[in-house]
């Protein structure tokens, strides 16, 4: 692997290995997204029912996408655990552990008995592997970006850190078109046995994601680290001592990403069905393109950001995202597929603009030192605050309004902030994320 260690270099044989990393990278953060998307899509179509039947149909959904806020609530200690770990003992042995962990908890879910055979034990259950989900997942995406970024030429940055986010995604795709063909099943199968097939089926993508992940070498900038000896002691501690600023303000730019996200890929699903009376079919079709056209967009701003700057891409999608919030509704209300599919790919591009070069933006505004903990950190509060109780809030503001009209203003303030928070961060540039003074510099602001 000599020729990863060379990066910058022009022959064929270093950006192969460069490709390669960043395709692991994009395989895994697919698997966990895979699974994490199931249980969202579960939750917006029958959990309501299998889990809280007692409930109104609409408070049932709600109390369903309760589990998405468990997840994100035990993100932060995922990013504390594996973000410590993985700035003390390397990137690769954390997405090896995270991947698995997320798959044990996936497939639990897919033989979890439900109210009827168990009571109101199932829903416990049912949040506490949630819950131990959204751990392994708020480990995950820091350690697969930097494989990715901490691998890459300092000009390619912006394009192999949008690979990991294609996860996204690839994994809501691979979601939705599992989750549209079971929805064709009558509906007695559907609750019985049916919902319970993308959590079983993903033993076989975890299994895939873990050979390719045991294959793929540390990272350069950490090697070094580790042979200058300068890791981090407590990467937690240090990073709120040298770094609290940088957290602060990747937390508050993820915020335009959790709203934008769940307009499209979750809520979406409840309005279209319960509010307008369309077919889940439809709705998941709908979801389907926007997952094809998500694909190509992050790789496509990812790239962009490497052209013009990460701060002034991602800043342009959070403004895109403030003039679309109501055109995104006003286009879907037509119930015209061909219109509410426009609605959808504005709403898309926004968030490709935004979440393409995210990875690579935070990235660059921590020490390699304890950038780990850091992204993971800003990136898992970011989540609590701004993605976390969106479903219920969304849903809440439905049921209360009977109106999208809040839920549009709800956008254009978190894409305000956001941009703000974007032009705010300092960042390091890409010709100095590996350098390993970066590090020596860190560890004589601590000690």
């Amino acid at each position: 692997m000599e020729t990863i260690e060379k990066l910058g270099g022009e022959d064929r044989g270093q950006t192969a290995d460069v490709r390669t990393v960043a395709v692991a990278s994009m395989v895994g953060t697919t698997v966990e997204w895979f699974d994490f998307f199931g249980y969202a899509t579960a939750a917006a179509l029958v959990f309501g029912l299998l889990f809280f039947p007692g409930a109104d149909p609409l408070v049932g959904t709600m109390l369903a996408f309760g589990g998405i806020a468990a997840g994100y609530l035990s993100r932060p200690l995922g990013s504390i655990a594996f973000g410590h770990y993985g700035d003390r003992l390397g990137r690769k042995t954390m997405l090896v552990v995270s991947l698995f962990v997320m798959g044990a908890a996936t497939f639990l879910i897919g033989v979890l008995p439900t109210y009827a055979a168990i009571g109101a034990t199932a829903a416990i259950l049912l949040l506490v592997l949630r819950f131990i989900q959204g751990f392994a997942l708020g480990g995950e995406w820091g350690g697969a970006v930097l494989m990715a970024v901490e691998h890459a030429p300092p000009n390619r940055r912006g394009f192999y850190g949008s690979f990991p986010q294609t996860g996204v995604a690839l994994g809501l795709l691979l979601a939705t078109l599992i989750f549209l063909a079971i929805e064709a099943l009558p509906e007695d199968q559907l609750l019985t046995w049916g919902w319970r097939v993308p959590f079983l089926a993903s033993a076989l993508l975890v299994a895939l994601g873990l050979y390719i992940r045991l294959k793929i070498v540390e990272t350069p900038a950490f090697q070094r680290v580790k042979e200058s000896q300068t890791e981090a002691r407590v990467p937690f501690v240090e990073t709120l001592l040298t770094h609290w600023k940088e957290v602060i303000l990747t937390c508050l730019s993820y915020l335009v990403i959790g709203g934008i996200f769940y307009v499209i890929f979750v809520f979406s699903l409840t309005y279209g069905t319960e509010q307008l009376g369309l077919e889940r079919s439809t709705m998941l079709l709908l979801t389907v393109f926007s997952s094809i056209f998500s694909f190509f967009g992050l790789l496509f701003f990812g790239h962009l950001s490497d052209r013009v700057g990460r701060k002034r891409v991602y800043v342009g999608g959070s403004l895109l995202v403030m003039a679309s919030a109501f055109p995104i509704f006003w286009l879907i209300n037509t119930e015209v597929f061909v219109f509410m599919l426009l609605g959808y790919l504005l709403a898309t591009a926004g968030f490709c603009a935004t979440y393409g070069p995210m990875g690579t933006l935070f990235s660059e505004a921590f020490d390699v030192r304890v950038r780990y903990t850091g992204i993971s950190l800003g990136l898992t509060i970011g989540t609590v605050l701004g993605a976390a109780f969106v479903p219920m809030i969304f849903t809440q503001l439905l049921a209360s309004f009977g109106s999208y009209w809040p839920i549009s203003v709800y956008l254009i303030a978190v894409a305000a902030i956001s941009a703000v928070a974007a032009t705010l961060l300092r960042t390091t540039g890409s010709d100095k994320i590996e350098r390993p003074e970066d590090a020596a510099r860190t560890a004589e602001r601590v000690h």
